[in-house]
């Protein structure tokens, strides 16, 4: 009888649970979160356009980068402002995740994906077969990036925790410094790349080739980071709050004085040299614990002889 009684208890429980709902969230940080979500969704809309149409003096896909970029603000500024006011919440959590997919897991894939098209199209005289493969390989690669992208946000869902205390570093490559890395490629191709063609044709070329045929592969290096165990700090957390060594505030500076100089370039060597750094150090530290092991090995076999 006691555990009868004890399991209608639970089922009682369950289903007053069920018949909650969600009467107040913070209107502020939610409205942050939505801006995300809207500027991933121009960002999609105006990857769409023509690639010979103009928005002002910018081609669309360099307008729809910098609206990515514009999400990237929106996404740092809304949990900000939730963990500052004690406001967070799970509802404000799924939120920001749905709105991160659009943001910075469909738009920077359909960028990718709209850019290669249209450089495809002036080899379909050439071989048909060719650029059909391609195109298949160039879809499977952004569908796998969207792929990746939700499982990550999904996870961190999942291993979240709501302290601030706690957010000193990240497993996997965020998905916003994942979608960093394309849109900054893009950016410097649509709006920096065209000037370097007046004063060398021979750079334009090579820089273009380059960021073309390099891009499914960068993307695809992205998708695996962002599902990998590998740590990247936080770096508003780690690098900026509270007391730092004088050589943080060197580095930044100099941070500032590149993307004076040139926004676009530093864009790319800041998103790229984010994603780099934390896997370059797991395979540096990998690297020595698989060689210490064999030393002390032929360190032994010596003594022991």
């Amino acid at each position: 009888m006691g555990r009868l009684k004890t399991r209608a208890a639970k089922d009682r429980l369950l289903r007053r649970v069920r018949r909650q709902r969600l009467k107040y969230i913070t209107i502020l940080p939610s409205l942050i979160t939505i801006l995300n979500g809207v500027c991933g969704f121009a960002a999609i809309v105006l990857a769409g356009k023509s690639m010979t149409a103009r928005v002002g003096s910018f081609s669309p896909l360099a307008v729809a980068g910098y609206m990515i970029l514009l999400a990237m603000f929106a996404d740092m500024l809304d949990g900000r402002l939730a963990r500052m006011s004690h406001n967070t919440s799970s509802f404000g959590g799924q939120l920001d995740s749905l709105c991160d997919i659009i943001s910075f897991g469909v738009a920077p894939a359909f960028l990718m994906l709209k850019m290669l098209e249209y450089k495809l199209t002036g080899f379909m005289d050439a071989n048909p077969a060719l650029v059909n493969f391609l195109r298949r390989f160039i879809w499977l690669t952004a569908a796998t990036y969207v792929c990746c992208s939700a499982i990550r946000l999904a996870r961190f869902n999942v291993e979240n925790e709501q302290d601030e205390s706690a957010h000193m570093s990240f497993i996997g490559l965020p998905s916003p410094a994942a979608a960093g890395v394309i849109v900054s490629l893009i950016i410097f191709h649509q709006d920096k790349l065209p000037e370097f063609a007046a004063k060398s044709s021979f750079g334009y070329t090579v820089c273009e080739n380059t960021i073309m045929y390099t891009l499914p592969f960068v993307t695809l290096g992205l998708a695996v980071l962002m599902v990998s165990r590998i740590r990247y700090p936080h770096v508003l957390n780690v690098y900026l709050r509270g007391k730092k060594p004088l050589a943080h505030f060197v580095w930044l500076l100099l941070a500032i004085g590149v993307i004076i100089w040139n926004l676009q370039a530093a864009l790319v060597l800041i998103f790229s040299g984010f994603a780099i750094s934390a896997f370059a150090k797991w395979s540096y530290y990998r690297t020595l614990r698989w060689l210490l092991p064999a030393r002390h090995e032929v360190q032994t076999t010596q003594a022991t002889e």
